[in-house]
């Protein structure tokens, strides 16, 4: 019987500011790489508090989500240490509270960065996902779907 194949449901925050998009550098596996604050849902926890959790721990700054930007799938490319992986990818864009001072970037976060969208696609190449880009391009066109379209059963917080 063949494994069962399970997609890694991720989390995007994306935030623009005076013509910048928050963004961090992260190391990983392949390099340093560029993305939005991103990871996973974790057990337990709603799609906007893992987004939440998420820019928090990546940027030590506040968010909290206003729109559902899209819901995004890319598969990551195999090599020969691992295999490829399936990602959804749900981006959020949402307003960004003060920096807190007292905390620490999350490990492997090099450095938070503000960018425009030019200066992204530039560094196309250090992109970690084919979704970076992408959310920024959507982001400009104006797509934006209200909250209520992410639905959460009750089920699914006890984990």
């Amino acid at each position: 019987m063949p494994a069962l194949w399970k997609p890694s449901v991720t989390v995007a925050a994306v935030v623009e500011r005076d013509g910048r998009f928050l963004m961090v550098e992260e190391e990983t596996a392949d390099g340093v790489r560029l993305n939005q604050p991103a990871g996973h849902l974790d057990p337990g926890e709603t799609l906007l508090h893992a987004a939440t959790r998420e820019t928090l721990e990546e940027t030590t700054h506040a968010f909290t989500p206003t729109a559902l930007l899209g819901v995004y799938v890319a598969r990551s490319v195999p090599n020969r240490d691992r295999d490829g992986v399936t990602y959804v990818r749900f981006a959020f864009t949402g307003d960004l509270g003060p920096d807190d001072p007292g905390r620490a970037l999350d490990d492997g976060i090099l450095r938070v960065l503000w960018l425009t969208a030019e200066e992204i696609r530039q560094r196309a190449a250090e992109h970690r996902s084919p979704l970076v880009m992408k959310c920024v391009d959507d982001y400009l066109a104006g797509r934006r779907f209200p909250l209520d379209f992410v639905y959460t059963h009750a089920s699914a917080l006890a984990a």
